[in-house]
């Protein structure tokens, strides 16, 4: 079996569905899959360093986010989920979600509705999703996933379908993705 076959059978394990959120290459040799919560200190320390990987990496790294929102701590996180998907649907999802990050202690229901403003969305639009809950059923579907595919705690990362089981810092994620490439570029596991 060769590097990809072996690369690709890993990431059955998590496929990739249509209605994922998904920015960086298609053909990337790298796809990182976060589980997060916008009200998650974890998840922002992963936020800022996802960010300068994909700068590092470009277009050889593909970034997947799915939501899972843990309420029982985190009793903004569900609701702020859905405002990134309410973004979503009108073409802003990643713009909210990095409006969300790097602003956590601000998520109530008039924070979302300024960040809606700001990134010019149709306000009502946006307010009347959030009211009537357009989009719970999508981030509780991601949270399923989560549970599904081992998630206990945010943020939830794995890299070619293989969950990263250390922390989230810059320099931690960068050598996991980094023996990650090793490994599939020798054909053989690194270690």
């Amino acid at each position: 079996m060769s590097a990809n076959e072996s690369s690709d059978s890993l990431l059955d394990l998590l496929p990739l569905r249509p209605d994922d959120h998904v920015r960086g290459g298609e053909n990337a040799e790298i796809t990182l899959v976060e589980f997060g919560d916008y009200e998650c200190p974890g998840c922002a320390e992963a936020y800022v360093a996802i960010k300068k990987i994909e700068s590092d990496m470009g277009d050889n790294l593909r970034f997947v986010f799915r939501h899972f929102p843990y309420s029982r701590l985190h009793p903004h996180a569900e609701l702020a989920a859905q405002a990134a998907e309410a973004a979503g649907a009108q073409g802003k999802f990643w713009e909210m979600h990095d409006a969300l990050f790097e602003n956590q202690e601000a998520l109530e229901l008039d924070d979302l509705i300024a960040r809606a403003k700001k990134l010019d969305l149709d306000v009502e639009e946006f307010r009347e999703a959030l009211k009537n809950e357009t989009y719970l059923d999508r981030v509780r579907t991601d949270f399923r996933s989560g549970v599904q595919n081992g998630v206990f705690s945010t943020p939830g990362i794995f890299i070619n379908g293989i969950r990263h089981n250390d922390n989230a810092d810059y320099d931690t994620l960068h050598e996991a993705i980094q023996n990650t490439l090793k490994e599939l570029r020798s054909g053989k596991p690194v270690g």
